[in-house]
């Protein structure tokens, strides 16, 4: 046999006995191709004829290392791949089942109240210790609302029905900002409950559109004398209707069915708006809060703008906002039972000179909505509306679950599952 055959063919058995994945390889690392020369009297075609050389055992052994296994670096690096991939598929399933809301509103809206309605409704309510740590609060909005109240009968120049109240009048004006301890004073319940019955108090109570008073100040007058009581505990309603300026953000977590919703609530003041505005573009949801029983009020922070004004400014601005362009937006109008009582007596058309429906409620209802609604500016983006009273529990309760329904479709949707 010829030395080239030889060569050929010892190359060839020896490659049947490599594993498959080497003897596919081509070329083959260890094997050297070199071109023969063509036989005489061959016909030159373009085909080449190769012969090949037979490797060594030890080559061989480098060889399956390279071309069928991965080094240490290789498995690494696929292991890093594999833990981001499960990361990732976690992160979606949890994107799922998480939705970020977020409340948005003027001050004074009701923001903070619906958060306590979902601790309520969803997380079986506040415990003693939680009751307790709202007395102080409750005792200092109280106080605080009285003394608003006589300030402000100062500037309107009304004076007091009977004056042996003066007395009372002092007793309130010398207590501190911030009511401390576990029962309020009796001498302090005692002058709130005499004050609130004098017909000069209540006369100014009536004009409170002119002056900044806590929305549930007659609330706490009424029920004085429970509040002041010496085994005192707050309520629900006690609780829901306490006021505490919000600043900065605060972030609510609570679990319904399947779902964890995490509530981000915001200062509605205009100080603290710019802050936020660019930091929620993910969220799953705007919920937004327009107290619409403050269209004849002025803003705590600038006396000279309309409530309602600035409520349908800032509405407009988050609506149409770069940041929240597929962000489903559910609108609350709330504080309804307020906008109901004072229709009758502090007539729209004053502050809505386009507004022709006099004191009828729905007609009111609707004059509001639309103002409100109209502002959308994209065809695609629809506003879920709803009209509420946010201390009322057993609708927030109904409304709620409605607004979960929305969320839920909005979720599957902006997941890619719909």
């Amino acid at each position: 046999m010829p030395p080239t055959t030889f060569h050929c063919v010892a190359a060839s058995v020896f490659l049947l006995h490599l594993p498959r994945c080497v003897r596919h390889c081509q070329p083959l690392p260890g094997v050297a191709a070199c071109a023969a020369p063509a036989p005489r009297n061959h016909r030159q075609t373009s085909t080449r004829v190769y012969r090949q050389i037979p490797i060594r055992p030890s080559e061989v052994s480098n060889t399956v290392k390279m071309g069928c296994g991965m080094s240490a670096e290789e498995k690494e690096g696929r292991a890093r791949n594999e833990e981001i991939e499960n990361q990732l598929r976690r992160d979606r399933m949890m994107q799922r089942n998480e939705i970020k809301m977020l409340l948005l509103g003027a001050g004074e809206s009701g923001k903070s109240t619906i958060l306590k309605q979902m601790k309520l409704i969803h997380e079986g309510g506040y415990s003693r210790d939680e009751r307790e740590s709202f007395k102080e609060i409750i005792f200092s909005n109280t106080v605080q609302s009285m003394r608003v109240i006589l300030e402000a009968m100062e500037s309107l120049e009304l004076p007091l029905e009977d004056q042996r109240m003066e007395y009372h009048v002092q007793t309130i004006f010398i207590q501190p900002a911030q009511i401390e301890g576990e029962v309020l004073p009796p001498e302090v319940g005692g002058a709130i409950e005499a004050l609130w019955k004098d017909r000069g108090v209540q006369e100014c109570f009536k004009r409170s559109r002119e002056y900044q008073l806590n929305d549930s100040a007659r609330y706490y007058f009424d029920n004085i004398t429970r509040i002041a009581a010496p085994d005192y505990m707050p309520n629900d309603q006690d609780v829901l209707r306490s006021r505490v300026k919000t600043t900065g953000i605060t972030e609510t977590t609570f679990i319904i069915g399947d779902l964890t919703y995490r509530m981000f609530d915001v200062g509605g003041q205009r100080s603290e708006r710019k802050k936020w505005i660019h930091c929620f573009e993910n969220v799953t949801t705007i919920l937004f809060l327009v107290a619409i029983s403050e269209y004849d009020q002025l803003l705590f922070e600038d006396e000279t703008v309309n409530r309602m004004q600035e409520a349908l400014t800032l509405f407009d601005s988050i609506c149409n906002s770069r940041w929240f362009t597929k962000t489903s937006i559910i609108l609350f109008l709330n504080k309804i039972d307020r906008f109901k009582e004072k229709l009758p007596v502090s007539p729209m058309k004053n502050y809505f000179p386009d507004y022709e429906g006099g004191d009828d409620y729905a007609a009111a209802c609707d004059y509001i909505l639309n103002r409100f609604v109209s502002l959308n500016q994209h065809e695609n983006k629809q506003i879920y509306t709803h009209f509420t009273c946010a201390t009322d529990t057993t609708q927030i309760r109904f409304v709620m679950a409605a607004v979960n329904d929305i969320i839920i479709q909005e979720n599957l949707r902006l997941c890619g599952l719909i």
